[in-house]
């Protein structure tokens, strides 16, 4: 097999079973929230799960930044049920029951969301393959052993034909 050929179906390969591994974090174990010695849960924590939501309210903003009151009150919310123990995932699907999926900055990996982890990747591969084709076309084909010549025929063209004939002339 080519060489090339072979390193390209390599990388090939890579990029399927790069792109074929789900794009979530590392769930050894969910990460307790900081309690201060009041008790309190710190901004930190609240806003590590804000972060990873978006204001229902407003369009594209997080929901760690947002400045609304009503921004301030749903942070809150999360404060307490942090304090009432409940996990990440618990809060989340809570917001998400409330207000729908829209609050998630990642969509969940489900029914028609699933494109959203599928296309990018496969129009990256088919880019790929096509810059690969495009690449072997252009490239320079060797000059076939002519008479001796190292110019290429060149299409018959009037003036080409007189210029040689005057250059003989003068030779």
């Amino acid at each position: 097999m080519n060489p090339i050929r072979k390193t390209i179906l390599l990388m090939a390969a890579a990029v399927i079973l790069a792109s074929s591994l789900p794009a979530t974090s590392a769930l050894a174990q969910e990460p307790t929230p900081v309690i201060s010695d009041e008790g309190v849960i710190s901004d930190d924590a609240v806003n590590a799960i804000a972060s990873q939501m978006f204001c229902p309210v407003c369009e594209n903003v997080p929901l760690d930044v947002c400045p609304t009151q009503a921004c301030h009150q749903w942070r809150e919310t999360i404060r307490q049920m942090l304090a009432e123990g409940k996990t990440e995932a618990e809060i989340k699907a809570q917001f998400v029951q409330r207000y729908g999926d829209r609050v998630l900055a990642a969509p969940p990996p489900t029914g028609f969301n699933w494109l959203v982890y599928i296309v990018p990747p496969v129009v990256i591969l088919a880019g790929a393959l096509a810059l690969i084709r495009v690449l072997r076309r252009w490239r320079v084909a060797p000059v076939p052993a002519g008479d001796g010549g190292d110019r290429p025929d060149l299409p018959e063209d009037d003036y080409i034909r007189r210029l040689e004939e005057e250059l003989e002339r003068r030779a």
